[in-house]
């Protein structure tokens, strides 16, 4: 296999040449490359206490999520997101301003995907999939974790624990399974990959951020001069030049 590449690695042409690459990372162990996953873990109770506290008052919180993302995930999953496409959603941020606030103090490299509280409804699973993107890592902190729960990375294959980080490279084929009756939560949590550089990190951010304006509609689309200089003019400029003949 070519250096960056293992088993079972599926990476799109969005990748980044030479990052280490394996289905799951021992974040908690290695405070040199992830310095904020042991204080997570620590305060993991704040978390579970103030997720548990919502769900109690709103059992239908987890209905809201888009359509599109039920037919990547399945039906069986669904997200309250707290940050997406590098934008924090403030609305569902004030629903959990403990788990907000320790996001941000810990000074997690979050990447441009996301943040979340994920749902895998009883009896279903996600079905194996690449998200392509070797230079970004997700991490599943375990928030109710019913036993016979589990997700394969690679040809590896896991279960989540409660208060404990999961980390996973999904640019690995991936896929996940409840074959309990509850309800499973986990706090899933993308970043970039920590061999990437300050200004490999700043780049794509600026690279990915100006693609999800562009695609959201915040960046209008304007074509090339060279095409517009060809293009017969409208309004008021197609009028004149209609009868002036152009001059």
């Amino acid at each position: 296999l070519e250096p960056g590449y293992a088993e079972g690695h599926e990476p799109s042409e969005e990748h980044v040449v030479g990052l280490t690459a394996k289905p799951f990372w021992e974040t908690s162990e290695n405070s040199d490359l992830f310095p904020w996953a042991s204080a997570l873990e620590e305060k993991a109770g704040i978390i579970i206490e103030e997720f548990e506290e919502k769900l109690r008052r709103d059992q239908e919180m987890f209905n809201a999520d888009s359509v599109w993302q039920n037919q990547v995930m399945g039906t069986g999953w669904s997200a309250v997101r707290l940050q997406r496409l590098g934008v924090w959603n403030m609305d569902n941020c004030r629903e959990f301003p403990k788990t907000y606030e320790l996001l941000r103090d810990l000074n997690i490299p979050l990447a441009v995907r996301g943040v979340c509280f994920a749902r895998q409804a009883p009896g279903s699973g996600v079905q194996p999939h690449s998200d392509g993107r070797n230079f970004i890592l997700t991490s599943h902190l375990g928030v109710k974790i019913p036993e016979g729960c589990w997700i394969k990375v690679g040809n590896e294959k896991r279960t989540w624990e409660v208060g404990k980080l999961t980390t996973l490279d999904t640019s690995f084929s991936h896929s996940t399974g409840n074959e309990s009756n509850e309800d499973r939560h986990v706090l899933i949590i993308d970043f970039w990959h920590p061999e990437l550089s300050d200004a490999e990190k700043a780049a794509l951010s600026f690279v990915y951020d100006l693609r999800n304006k562009f695609e959201s509609g915040l960046i209008p689309f304007r074509k090339p001069k060279s095409v517009a200089a060809n293009e017969e003019p409208t309004g008021l400029g197609g009028w004149w030049k209609s009868i002036t003949g152009g001059e």
